[in-house]
């Protein structure tokens, strides 16, 4: 299970696993339930690296970042801190 403290989003943490190349188990501690919910159910057994590259940018209102982004984020450490 891979844990990440999200910066400059109501989330507090976001964990997920990766098996396979695949994303899943994302839970979002915070935040805006409902929204990160259907964030979870829909990335559930995606290809992580799509993933990443489909949410990374993503902006909640005039933040420079996002809870989506941040998943993009904690997904990218998670590959680089992966052996191969």
């Amino acid at each position: 299970m891979f844990e990440y403290k999200p910066k400059g989003t109501c989330s507090t943490k976001i964990t997920f696993t990766i098996t396979d190349g695949k994303v899943h188990q994302i839970a979002f501690k915070d935040g805006c339930e409902g929204n990160l919910r259907g964030i979870s159910k829909l990335a559930e057994g995606m290809d992580a690296r799509q993933l990443a590259s489909l949410l990374k940018g993503t902006k909640c209102g005039r933040r420079g970042t996002s809870c989506p982004d941040q998943l993009a984020i904690a997904i990218e450490r998670a590959l680089a801190e992966t052996p191969r």
